[in-house]
């Protein structure tokens, strides 16, 4: 049910532009506080703009599955072969995908997951909080 509901607002969103929907985070881990949110990154065609506007649309409606917020994070599908951002990475390591329109999503994810798997791609901790050397 909570990813019917996730996709659908997605799609409502996005229309035509959405490439993919991507949870992570501590609920995709299966580690989620009772206060923790659900972090859904909402890939969009890169045709469209990543704007404050499509997070005030969103904003406009928030929306809530099983008492939880659901924290959208818009982006595009990064080009093959560039550094990914740590959102990517994130998503690489324990992200659920939840609607991929061509297969672009699990194909950049794969390729993130090997770049880790190599090595070129690290998760290290600063004052407990995680980040990526080699992420762009």
């Amino acid at each position: 049910a909570v990813r019917t509901v996730v996709v659908d607002r997605a799609r409502a969103a996005c229309g035509d532009r959405l490439v993919g929907v991507v949870v992570l985070g501590s609920w995709a881990r299966g580690e989620a506080a009772a206060t923790s949110d659900i972090d859904a990154l909402v890939a969009i065609d890169a045709r469209t703009p990543l704007t404050r506007d499509l997070y005030r649309a969103w904003d406009r409606e928030p929306l809530a599955v099983e008492g939880r917020d659901v924290d959208a994070h818009f982006t595009h599908v990064p080009e093959p072969g560039a550094a990914p951002t740590a959102m990517w990475c994130e998503a690489a390591v324990d992200g659920i995908v939840w609607y991929d329109r061509d297969g672009a999503v699990e194909s950049r994810l794969r390729e993130v997951r090997r770049a880790i798997a190599a090595g070129n791609v690290v998760r290290a901790f600063a004052h407990g909080q995680p980040y990526w050397k080699g992420a762009a």
